[in-house]
């Protein structure tokens, strides 16, 4: 799936066309998705390193076949790159630390952090660092090998660590995901018992680097794959019966939508990628196509709402497991309240914004 001006070569795209067609026969299944890993990530470029649209294509294709097998693979990803920008800032190589290499399993990120929940780095002696307590929305802990995890190592610090999850110290919880939407994809908190963990950059530098905003827009190029799904389904719907002008509206709403969101998501990553997403601006930045993407996504899964009818979501399984992922998967936005933090960056450079 083509997001920016520029053509993938005949072999790049042959390969995202079989990704998409192996991710389309996922079915929704997290365990089939998790087998696509190793040919995605044959076909996945780094962040930042002057292919960041061909990754965006990549996880788009995904999403636009199976929005499980992008919430599967995107994740992976995520760490991989986490792990290479780490080494990269060390001078240390490929990755941050001798025998830590994301191509061994399959991979998570768990950074998320919850009222009543903590979960605690503490250094031994000898050197070695091991963690305790809980940590919140941990998807598909008891299926994959291991996560870059953040845990708290002071009051105002957190610090990335890579884990074995098949460690017998990590447990991870069960019977909390009801979702309908990504229904195999469970998340659940996870308890840590004395487990061992290898440091991923220094204090806060998780949270600091640009590639944590670089990531964020990637989640949004897995929304517009899964719009574009939806969005296809409306158009099949015109094509099987005379549309009407309502029928014709609402696919150019649809249209309109996804080719703002395919704009920004292309403009992002060429700007990434020279250098021009970096620290404050990367999180600016990420706000904005995070926010345009988000909305075409919406707009999309209400143009589909209003002009497909009950019809579909009650018998066309495919299409009614696509919205609720769809619905579900967005509202990693955060709405109003990234609204607000980007209104809030904006004020904070000082001048005017526009």
């Amino acid at each position: 799936m083509q997001l920016g001006p520029d053509p993938l070569s005949h072999s790049d795209g042959a390969a995202l066309t079989d990704l998409g067609t192996l991710a389309a026969e996922t079915n929704g299944s997290a365990v089939a998705a998790l087998e696509l890993i190793k040919p995605a990530t044959a076909n996945a470029p780094l962040p930042g390193q002057g292919s960041t649209l061909r990754l965006w294509e990549l996880l788009a294709t995904l999403g636009a076949a199976d929005l499980t097998a992008a919430r599967v693979i995107e994740p992976h990803l995520d760490a991989a790159a986490i792990l290479a920008q780490a080494a990269d800032e060390a001078g240390t190589g490929k990755y941050a630390t001798e025998g830590i290499d994301p191509s061994a399993g399959a991979w998570g990120v768990y950074a998320a952090e919850s009222s009543g929940t903590v979960l605690v780095a503490d250094k031994h002696d000898g050197g070695s660092w091991h963690l305790s307590g809980t940590k919140p929305w941990c998807s598909l802990a008891a299926q994959l090998d291991y996560a870059v995890v953040t845990a708290h190592t002071g009051p105002e610090s957190r610090r990335a660590f890579a884990v074995d999850l098949r460690n017998p110290g990590v447990r991870a919880g069960q019977g909390l995901w009801v979702s309908r939407g990504l229904a195999s994809v469970e998340s659940s908190a996870v308890d840590f018992y004395d487990v061992p963990a290898v440091p991923v950059g220094a204090d806060n530098w998780y949270l600091e680097r640009s590639g944590f905003a670089w990531g964020g827009m990637g989640v949004a190029a897995c929304w517009y794959g899964g719009a574009v799904g939806v969005a296809r389904r409306i158009a099949k719907a015109s094509r099987q019966r005379q549309p009407d002008q309502i029928a014709h509206m609402l696919i150019g709403q649809a249209d309109a939508s996804l080719h703002a969101a395919r704009q920004v998501l292309a403009a992002a990553a060429a700007d990434i990628d020279a250098g021009r997403a970096d620290g404050a601006a990367g999180a600016v930045l990420a706000h904005r196509v995070r926010a345009v993407t988000a909305g075409a996504a919406e707009r999309v899964l209400a143009a589909a709402a209003h002009g497909l009818g009950p019809g579909p979501l009650a018998a066309d399984e495919e299409h009614a497991r696509r919205v609720a992922d769809l619905q579900i998967y967005v509202r990693q936005h955060h709405a109003e309240r990234d609204h607000a933090a980007l209104g809030k960056a904006l004020l904070a450079e000082g001048g005017d914004p526009w």
